[in-house]
């Protein structure tokens, strides 16, 4: 355990942050297997619901700094073309 009040302070703003972190996580997740069970479904209409939904989350992560860039345009890119590979 941290002695210095710095310290302390740094602990609790870190469980803090990783708290916050963790939610908006979970959130994408969510997002992205109602995606994934509309896609297994066939039901395209969901799908692109869904999808809307989804890249809306990530893109809040993203400007919420919880993901890069990056991942954020992979995971969308990869949502968007299973959804447009749906029959």
């Amino acid at each position: 355990m941290a002695n210095i009040k710095s310290a302390k302070k740094r602990i609790l703003v870190n469980e803090t942050k990783a708290a916050r972190n963790k939610a908006i996580r979970s959130k994408v997740k969510t997002a992205i297997k109602k995606v994934d069970a509309a896609v297994a479904a066939g039901d395209k209409a969901a799908a692109q619901a869904a999808l809307t939904a989804a890249t809306t989350e990530i893109d809040k992560a993203t400007t919420k700094g919880v993901y890069h860039k990056n991942t954020s345009s992979r995971k969308v890119s990869r949502l968007a073309k299973a959804v447009n590979n749906i029959a």
